[in-house]
């Protein structure tokens, strides 16, 4: 079993930052891939940001404003958002893709409002 838990939500101004932190715990015995995704009503989830073997892959929407960072012996990633937007407002969700499979934490709401 694998289990994968996000922190860091919330609601910010627009302009202002956010990180978000999720770990993963469990039976992990090679992680390849570790993402955030975002999610609003009545919308697909879409890939935000990605890690792999250090390079971080971005959506154009969040390029220049998001950074992606991981440690692999500590089994975590970090999203770091600035200049945050009105339209970056969604649930967020930490993927883990390990040897053994695809993971998702339960997500972690961020609103962007004045």
């Amino acid at each position: 079993q694998v289990q994968v838990v996000e922190s860091g939500g919330g609601l910010v101004q627009p302009g202002g930052s956010l990180r978000l932190s999720c770990v993963a715990s469990g039976s992990i015995f090679s992680i390849y891939v570790m993402g955030w995704y975002r999610q609003t009503p009545g919308k697909q989830r879409e890939l935000v940001a990605s890690i792999r073997s250090g390079v971080g892959t971005y959506a154009d929407s969040v390029k220049g404003r998001f950074t992606i960072s991981n440690d692999y012996a500590k089994n975590t990633v970090d999203l770091r958002m600035n200049s945050l937007k009105p339209e970056d407002t969604a649930v967020y969700y930490c993927n883990v893709v390990t040897a053994r499979g695809n993971y998702w934490g339960q997500g972690t709401q961020v609103t962007v409002s004045s």
